[in-house]
């Protein structure tokens, strides 16, 4: 209480008080985007997410010329000056309007249409390319720690409509190579979390959300004293189940790591798609386990500079078929979470998974900071189905993007252990 009454004192010596901000988000055909969130960039926590006819209102304390994000999944962002979105007066309570313009997430769609390129599908080219392109990511990838401000976004929706978004402000230190495995390690340190939800779920989500099925969760994977390093490494990831979710999505694929692994399996690489400016280079992998149950196929797209072999972006797409013979009864706590996705009450005792079809698009975005290459931006699109013993269907669709607000490239130090395990206080807001 002191530390804030000191803030707002502060605000009122500089003359900069807290006002309204308001707006409404649409598309390009006008129709309102619903979870689209609203921030400062410079104090994220303080922003909020639009209702289901695309309205937004906040409070806070800005400076005329202050950024302010509109984002949502699937669209390119937009930055707006606090001063456009100010209610000046109870009278002038004008909403702007602002459109977001798809930005659909898979890049397949350039992919496929690209034409192939005779030249370089020849494996001695590919393996100079590749070369080419490994030289360059050893130049452009730091190798000294980077901390990372990121505003991260996960929606579920349900038969295409979202019916809820958790949205979580933390800080990353990304260590180079330091994981076990020789990955890049990633530490997350939470540190505010807002879970947007619709009148009907609110209250089923409450017990759940609240963290009562999460701690048992919690409980049920303590692990004994002497327990192997990865072990302890799991039950540490667990402490915060919703936290991890967000950790993982910026540790999803390290593109040094995985490039090096694949670059000398020249049968599964193709030139994509060339152009004098970007090169798509494209590995595709086939993957069958459990004598046949489970199948996948995925394939990790490179798109580089074609005149410096530099990654611009690097995207991953997966197509997942799981089989189980003789159906798998789900438990309590699972199927509590299915029915937040809209599966009938007369279903949770009965209901057993015999099959998994899903599909998962991630990018990574890069930007250039210092001669070095550093996160920009990350997102993802997962659309599964889940199939019962009596053909019950449950659609499942998770949308999240990551949005890094700020960059520290010099004195980073890791975390510490409390600072990576301490549990993110939840605040449900509710959309009307």
């Amino acid at each position: 209480m002191k530390v804030k009454s000191l803030f707002i004192s502060l605000l009122c010596a500089v003359g900069v008080s807290a006002t309204t901000y308001t707006g409404r988000v649409v598309d390009e055909s006008g129709q309102p985007i619903s979870y689209a969130t609203v921030y400062p960039e410079r104090q994220p926590e303080l922003g909020t997410a639009t209702n289901n006819d695309g309205y937004f209102s906040f409070e806070a304390a800005l400076n005329a010329e202050d950024p302010v994000i509109i984002s949502f999944i699937g669209f390119a962002k937009q930055t707006v000056k606090s001063e456009e979105l100010r209610v000046k007066s109870e009278k002038d309570a004008a909403l702007q309007a602002i459109v977001l313009k798809e930005q659909p997430i898979a890049l397949q769609e350039t992919v496929v249409a690209a034409k192939k390129s005779h030249q370089h599908n020849k494996r001695k080219q590919i393996a100079t390319l590749l070369h080419s392109v490994y030289v360059a990511m050893e130049c452009d990838f730091p190798e000294q720690p980077a901390r990372y401000s990121i505003v991260s976004d996960v929606a579920m929706q349900s038969n295409e409509k979202t019916w809820g978004m958790e949205q979580m402000i933390a800080d990353i230190v990304l260590l180079p190579g330091a994981d076990h495995n020789g990955h890049d390690s990633v530490q997350f340190q939470g540190k505010h979390c807002k879970r947007f939800l619709d009148a009907q779920k609110r209250e089923e989500a409450k017990q759940i959300m609240n963290g009562g099925i999460l701690e048992r969760m919690d409980q049920s994977k303590k692990m004994p004293a002497k327990a192997p390093k990865h072990m302890m490494r799991r039950a540490v990831n667990s402490i915060d189940s919703g936290a991890v979710v967000h950790r993982e999505l910026f540790g999803i694929s390290d593109v040094r790591y995985d490039f090096q692994k694949e670059m000398n399996d020249l049968k599964h690489w193709k030139v994509s798609n060339e152009s004098e400016q970007e090169t798509v280079l494209t590995y595709t992998q086939k993957m069958t386990k459990y004598l046949g149950f489970f199948r996948m196929v995925y394939q990790h797209h490179y798109i580089i500079d074609s005149r410096t072999y530099s990654i611009r972006r690097f995207s991953v797409h997966a197509e997942v078929k799981v089989t189980i013979p003789f159906g798998y009864k789900l438990n309590a706590d699972q199927l509590q979470l299915l029915n937040l996705m809209n599966m009938g009450q007369e279903h949770l005792d009965k209901f057993r998974m015999r099959k998994l079809r899903a599909t998962a698009d991630m990018n990574t975005i890069y930007q250039r900071v210092d001669g070095k290459l550093y996160v920009k931006e990350k997102n993802m699109n997962i659309n599964s189905t889940i199939i019962g013993s009596r053909k019950k269907e449950v659609p499942i669709h998770v949308r999240a993007t990551q949005h890094v607000t700020n960059l520290q490239t010099k004195e980073v130090t890791p975390l510490r252990r409390d600072q990576i395990t301490r549990r993110i206080e939840r605040q449900i807001v509710e959309i009307y």
